[in-house]
C-alpha cells in the first residue's frame, strides 16, 4: 500500500511481509528535507517498528557530490537508529552511487543488510 508518493520519493507500508518501503529518486535538495522527514514519521508511525522490516530502496539513488557525502551518512545512520526489526538498503544502480553508499554504511557501522534488489516492490 503506498502511503506517500511524492516526485522526488515514495513511502509504502506492505503489511504482508511487514516491511516499510521508502525509496528516493535521484538526489534529495535541502527544500524537499523536511517534507520527507515529516512523511517518513507519519509512516513510520502506522506500524509497529519491532515487527517490521525498514527497506531503503536506493535503486535510484544517484551519485552525490562529496560535500553531500555527510547527509547521506546522517540519513543512513538516522534509519540505522529508528528502532526496526532489520533495515535492508538496495544497492543503487549506478556503480558510483553504490561505492558511496557501501561506504557510508561501514563508516556508521550499519547493522543491516546492503542487498541487490529489493523483494517486493512499491
Amino acid at each position: 500500500m503506498i502511503v506517500v508518493d511524492k516526485k522526488k520519493y515514495k513511502m509504502a507500508i506492505n503489511e504482508v511481509a511487514k516491511e516499510v518501503h521508502v525509496q528516493v529518486h535521484g538526489l534529495m535538495k535541502e527544500e524537499d528535507v523536511e517534507g520527507y522527514m515529516i512523511d517518513l514519521q507519519d509512516t513510520i508511525n502506522k506500524v509497529s517498528k519491532q515487527q517490521y522490516t525498514f527497506v531503503v530502496d536506493a535503486t535510484h539513488q544517484t551519485p552525490v557530490p562529496s560535500k553531500v557525502l555527510p547527509q547521506l551518512e546522517g540519513a543512513l545512520q538516522f534509519y540505522n537508529s529508528l528502532g526496526f526489526k532489520d533495515i535492508l538498503v538496495v544497492k543503487p544502480s549506478s556503480k558510483i552511487a553504490q561505492v558511496q553508499v557501501r561506504n557510508a554504511l561501514e563508516r556508521i557501522k550499519f547493522t543491516g543488510t546492503f542487498i541487490d534488489s529489493v523483494r517486493h516492490s512499491m
